[in-house]
């Protein structure tokens, strides 16, 4: 009976932490991909990127000059970043989104959000 009762509690116990594996795997499901830019040369490389809404993109400055990503519609706006610093954004909405360095405008960059 001892033994019945011992089996029983274990086989109970091995299932609740199955059960609570098998729901932390779940809650910590995959990131939405996300992109990465390259600041170098005074170009933004790639200079259009796709990504899916609620993607993450970085972008970090490669260049011996300062650099900042400006959206044209002002979504988002980075500071001057310095060598090796670096800006991010997530977008969350689906659409077409230009942005620029305010310090050089003619450095120019699309991203698609689908």
């Amino acid at each position: 009976m001892i033994l019945t009762r011992y089996l029983t509690l274990r086989k109970g116990a091995s299932m609740a932490v199955l059960c609570l594996l098998a729901g932390g795997h779940a809650a910590m499901a995959a990131p939405p991909d996300g992109a990465q830019v390259v600041i170098k040369d005074f170009m933004f490389s790639p200079n259009a990127v796709t990504i899916k809404a609620g993607s993450k993109v970085t972008w970090s400055n490669k260049d011996d000059e300062p650099h900042t990503v400006v959206s044209d519609a002002g979504l988002f706006r980075s500071g001057a970043m310095d060598t090796d610093e670096s800006f991010s954004f997530t977008f969350d909405k689906p659409g077409t989104y230009h942005f620029t360095c305010s310090i050089h405008p003619r450095m120019v960059g699309t991203i698609t959000v689908e």
